[in-house]
């Protein structure tokens, strides 16, 4: 497979990417919009066997901060509208005048806000594990804690209230709330390509400021976020994703697909946040359908 990266100059940083594959038969590329805010690209490039299966061009991205586009703590600039600049820049740098676009969790908010802009050659954007509310997510999270062991419960509850996330008892709590609902396979467990190969520090910063300290309480400059009265608005053909398990619980993956005009929505059974890198054939060939149909 034909593989291609570089960088991007944006705001006085480099932003990197990646290009997997190349497009055949017409088909036309799909940029990948990564989660955190800061996760980087790594845990999605199971992705990857679009391009390899399929003929299409898959193409990575890292938004400053996190992964290899490397920066100090921007807390200055760190924001909605500079994501969705950034993302912008890097569509007229590569030269997807036409375009489909896959975001996963905060990326699905990302490509969800940049439907909303009416961007012209967007053909068609999948939204995986993505919510359009904040509030709703953080009920839906708090209500699938209650579900842990009580002193599990209380032990998260607790760091979020005295902010020590350190404790043996908290991190055990977090595992095993992450294995139920975040990914079947622990980071450190899954193929070298598929987790950042350095720890990052920028980018947990990056998260830290967007969201905050944990699942569990939303602090940071997405507090309040919600676009679920303006998914209306959005005019591109959709495809939702989801897992059964997920945290982002049916509910939360419902009312995206039902605010967003001819939405199609598509439940993986046993998949958690993670569906995409657990059941990746089954994943890529209803991607790979969809963007078919919206070429």
């Amino acid at each position: 497979m034909k593989e291609q990266e570089g960088f991007i100059p944006y705001a006085g940083y480099q932003t990197y990417y990646r290009i997997a594959g190349e497009c055949t038969d017409g088909r036309l590329p799909l940029l990948v919009l990564h989660g955190g805010p800061g996760a980087a690209h790594y845990y999605l490039q199971t992705l990857d066997g679009i391009a390899e299966r399929y003929g299409r061009a898959v193409i990575y991205y890292d938004q400053l901060g996190c992964g290899r586009s490397v920066t100090p703590p921007l807390p200055e600039l760190w924001s909605c509208e500079f994501f969705l600049d950034e993302l912008q820049v890097v569509r007229d740098a590569l030269g997807l005048d036409r375009v489909h676009i896959l975001g996963q969790s905060w990326g699905g908010m990302l490509a969800m806000m940049y439907a909303l802009q009416h961007p012209s050659g967007l053909a068609s954007m999948v939204v995986a594990s993505s919510p359009a509310s904040m509030d709703l997510w953080l009920h839906e999270a708090l209500r699938l804690r209650s579900y842990l062991p009580k002193p599990m419960q209380d032990a998260l509850a607790q760091a979020d209230r005295d902010g020590d996330y350190e404790r043996p008892e908290v991190k055990e709590a977090s595992a095993e709330y992450y294995r139920r609902h975040v990914s079947l396979i622990p980071e450190q467990d899954r193929p070298d390509n598929l987790h950042s190969p350095a720890p990052d520090p920028v980018g947990d910063e990056c998260y830290h400021l967007m969201q905050g300290m944990s699942e569990f309480t939303v602090t940071g400059k997405l507090k309040g976020w919600d676009i679920s009265d303006r998914l209306c608005q959005i005019d591109t053909p959709t495809l939702v994703t989801s897992g059964a398990a997920d945290e982002c619980t049916p509910l939360i993956a419902k009312q995206v697909a039902d605010g967003i005009p001819g939405a199609r929505w598509e439940l993986f059974p046993d998949g958690t946040h993670w569906v995409h890198g657990e059941q990746p054939e089954r994943y890529n060939a209803t991607v790979e359908k969809f963007l078919e149909e919206h070429e």
